[in-house]
């Protein structure tokens, strides 16, 4: 039998608690959505097994989904994300039976999900696709039970599809990532602030007048450019996108192949959700001291193999989350993280008000699947337009902004064809 839990340590559960409630403070969206979920319990009894970073945004959403009436069982999404004293609040505040410890390696990592998976969830909920891909790798017999799933990253959209195209999908997925009130906030504004934040945080260093390059110009590699070129930094942009490129160089930032950025850049950040972003070619040219980081959801962008291959020994931990290779030819090359997401290896992840409302999708998400599922094909979905607006309304509400409405002549005017100029 499965213990209950695995996290670090219980008896740090009353920090944990006060780091969530002061994340809940910044999600009013997701507060209004529990509020209703307490009342109409439109997941009651639901078992969901959700694979997300443990943090405190994760936590309100985890209660969210416990108000609603959801029988939940919650495990990390990456083996350096989770904040040990959120696991162990949402365990002993929360009675949410948790399976993560922050630096856990690779075959505890697993085993925490297959302990979720014991769960025999009836909604997974995944940042990264791990759930669903064990499930279709390794854990079939429990297909039966599931009526469908979430996902919240890019990475693990790219995945889903690409298993609904091979017809290996056996539920249907809403991707939370395609919302506009997830991507073009959560991405842009979440991933740009908490990457400088990562980077910062392992460093200590001064971005101004350093040379910054980005990996991938999606909503991720977006934001951060934004925020690097706001810190004084110059930027370059690396992609394989012509359109991306384009946009990029008309944002005014240097675009060139990553084998030229390298030997000019001092930090790397990778967002693309592809293998290899930095190869062995692009190490052998860097400066010394170059530091190297990834923000996609796999730490698979940066080859480390390879820059191990190319280096003397061991790397040493200068500085916590800072890994230092030394070349056979002398350089230094700092990597950060373990190549995992730096922004939550290092750092707290993204703010709670950009998070409040990716999971504010995510929660509407569980219930829009639950109430559609019978009509739903085995193939990725992405949430209507009006739940992405209803999400922005309640957000600007929140915020105290207000804004026009059209009037009856102007909605008419929109919704013909006879009149003209």
């Amino acid at each position: 039998m499965t213990q209950p839990f695995d996290i670090a340590d219980p008896s740090l559960a009353t920090g944990g608690k006060l780091r969530i409630d002061w994340a809940e403070q910044e999600m009013p969206v997701l507060r209004q959505i529990r509020e209703r979920f307490s009342r109409e319990k439109p997941l009651k009894g639901v078992r969901i097994s959700a694979c997300l970073h443990v943090t405190t945004e994760t936590a309100n959403l985890m209660a969210t989904l416990q108000a609603g009436g959801a029988d939940v069982v919650l495990c990390a999404s990456n083996p350096l994300s989770t904040q040990d004293d959120v696991a162990a609040s949402l365990v002993t505040h929360y009675e949410i039976p948790v399976y993560a410890i922050k630096g856990e390696d690779k075959a505890t990592y697993f085993s925490h999900i297959e302990a979720a998976l014991n769960h025999k969830p009836q909604l997974t909920m995944d940042d990264g696709a791990d759930v669903v891909s064990e499930l279709h790798k390794n854990r079939r017999e429990l297909l039966q039970y599931v009526i469908g799933g979430t996902e919240e990253t890019t990475t693990g959209v790219i995945r889903l599809r690409a298993m609904a195209a091979d017809g290996a999908l056996m539920f249907p997925v809403i991707a939370v990532n395609d919302s506009s009130t997830k991507h073009m906030f959560d991405n842009r504004y979440g991933t740009g602030q908490s990457t400088i934040d990562g980077i910062v945080r392992a460093t200590n260093i001064l971005l101004a007048g350093r040379v910054v390059v980005v990996a991938g110009y999606g909503w991720c590699g977006r934001g951060i450019a934004a925020r690097a070129r706001g810190m004084g930094a110059q930027v370059i942009v690396t992609e394989v996108d012509p359109l991306k490129a384009l946009e990029a160089l008309m944002d005014g930032y240097a675009v060139m192949p990553m084998l030229e950025a390298a030997k000019v850049g001092d930090i790397f950040v990778t967002a693309t959700g592809d293998i290899n972003v930095i190869d062995r070619h692009h190490f052998e040219v860097m400066k010394d001291g170059a530091i190297v980081c990834n923000s996609g959801h796999f730490n698979v962008e940066i080859n480390i193999p390879a820059l191990e291959q190319l280096s003397v020994g061991a790397p040493k931990l200068v500085r916590p989350f800072v890994q230092q290779y030394l070349t056979k030819d002398g350089r230094k090359i700092n990597l950060l993280g373990e190549g995992r997401l730096i922004n939550l290896a290092a750092a707290e992840g993204h703010p709670a008000s950009v998070m409040d409302m990716s999971f504010a999708n995510q929660a509407l998400a569980a219930e829009y699947m639950l109430r559609n599922a019978d009509k739903l094909e085995k193939r990725v979905y992405s949430l209507p337009a009006e739940v992405d607006q209803e999400i922005a309304r309640l957000k600007l509400e929140a915020m105290g902004v207000h804004i026009d409405t059209l009037t009856e002549e102007q909605f008419n005017y929109l919704n013909q064809w006879q009149e003209g100029t």
